[in-house]
């Protein structure tokens, strides 16, 4: 089996204050700390030992920034190496130092990267690019669809490699009229699959049957929004629940969640990147990606 893991520990600090986080400049505890290394550093040996000879890909998903902490960076490096791990990833704000990704197998690591701006400037954002760049390690670069950022999305997609996908988040809770969706999907061409909720019920999902979520105490779920078990990653008692299914939520409007409804067809989209938000083909700026008008309507 190809299954890909989306890890979350207990990790919920984080070193910025955007203001549309509830995570913002939040601290953990010393205990809260020594916690979530050691449920990380269990995850890690599960999957270096790889019970059921699977070969795997994990995106670490954390509420706060890893990479800021020395144990996550030590687990991207040591899972890299790992013959059965086809991709190792993580989301990332990019603003701790980045000389441990010399360490790690490029071929396997990868970043998504989200830029805030007003908690970094661009000129630093571009110089951390620039060392994954240097490095090669594949990554995407996003950020959140605020009407205040629109000029600099615009600045930042100009300023990236034209090789380096740079993704927009709609912000929740805003609307988009037609004019903004269209200003917003001239720099992220399949910004329309994350301007509406996706009507899920009903309807299958790779979630639970090659895609499941992970927490700390190794409970799985199918994904991050949907609270039933399928049972406990360490005893193993997870495998035999992964199966098609259809999914019970009314909608979906994460890219986490809706990347895996069959229906929409994105596994092919971003095939060979799914786990870093790295499409097959890097869409062309300004020209909607053929999906997107279908899109509109799911």
């Amino acid at each position: 089996m190809n299954l890909l893991m989306l890890y979350r520990g207990p990790l919920s600090s984080c070193n910025y204050d955007c203001p549309y986080c509830p995570f913002a400049k939040r601290r953990d505890s010393p205990e809260q700390l020594r916690a979530d290394r050691a449920a990380l550093d269990r995850f890690v040996d599960w999957t270096v030992a790889n019970p059921f000879g699977d070969k795997l890909s994990v995106l670490f998903t954390p509420w706060g920034e890893g990479l800021t902490r020395s144990w996550y960076r030590d687990a991207l490096v040591r899972l890299s190496h790992q013959p059965h791990v086809e991709r190792v990833a993580i989301q990332t704000n990019l603003a701790g130092r980045l000389g441990w990704v010399a360490e790690a197998d490029a071929s396997r690591l990868a970043l998504w990267a989200t830029y805030h701006p007003g908690q970094t400037t661009r000129e630093r954002f571009l110089r951390a690019c620039a060392t994954l760049d240097g490095h090669g390690i594949r990554h995407s670069v996003g950020m959140v669809g605020l009407p205040e950022h629109l000029d600099e999305a615009r600045a930042m997609r100009a300023a990236l490699p034209a090789g380096t996908y740079l993704w927009i988040n709609a912000a929740d809770g805003h609307g988009y009229t037609a004019d903004e969706e269209t200003q917003w999907t001239d720099i992220d061409p399949l910004f329309g699959y994350s301007v509406r909720p996706h009507a899920s019920a009903g309807h299958e999902c790779w979630a639970g049957e090659t895609a499941v979520s992970v927490n700390g105490d190794g409970l799985v779920r199918r994904c991050h929004f949907l609270p039933e078990p399928l049972g406990n990653l360490y005893d193993g008692s997870f495998r035999a629940a992964l199966k098609p299914r259809a999914c019970p939520a009314t909608s979906c409007d994460c890219h986490i969640g809706y990347v895996h409804l069959k229906r929409l067809g994105l596994h092919e989209v971003f095939a060979g990147g799914v786990a870093e938000r790295i499409p097959a083909n890097l869409p062309t700026w300004g020209t909607p990606h053929q999906s997107i008008r279908s899109a509109a309507h799911l």
